[in-house]
């Protein structure tokens, strides 16, 4: 049984053998030309990732109404998993309490008048000053006198 198969397999080799002596030989690539091929395939590929990142933000942004109508504009941490947070929508503050198994909403109120003036952003003086401060602590105090 086996010998009848393995006869019926090789039936076309020579067949096979013949074809392909007489097709016409073909130069093998050259290392740059599939080194080149890859690196446009990875480009491709790259392009098509950065094109989908940038549509799903478009499209989420849009399905939000903008993107802009909702800002947090407070959080406190009440708990180590707990936190009250006052959210603005459309005008209206929401004060919400936030747990790891759920959001409820504590209190509604209108905007008010005293929160138009948003709080000056600071620079980074402060960043700066505590970085400092920072490195001078971890320095030996060997090298403190030598500076």
């Amino acid at each position: 049984m086996r010998l009848r198969l393995l006869a019926a397999l090789a039936a076309p080799l020579p067949a096979c053998a013949a074809v392909a002596s007489a097709l016409p030989a073909v130069a093998a690539p050259s290392p740059l030309a599939g080194i080149m091929q890859v690196v446009l395939g990875l480009a491709v590929v790259l392009a098509a990732i950065a094109a989908c990142a940038w549509m799903f933000r478009k499209v989420s942004a849009g399905a939000l109404g903008g993107g802009n109508r909702l800002r947090v504009v407070s959080a406190v941490m009440v708990g180590q998993r707990e936190r009250v947070v006052v959210v603005e929508i459309e005008g209206e503050w929401l004060v919400l309490g936030v747990t790891s198994q759920g959001i409820n909403r504590l209190a509604r109120m209108p905007r008010p008048a005293s929160a138009d003036v948003e709080p000056p952003v600071t620079g980074g003086e402060p960043f700066a000053r505590w970085l400092k401060a920072a490195i001078d602590k971890a320095r030996p105090s060997s090298d403190k006198a030598a500076s």
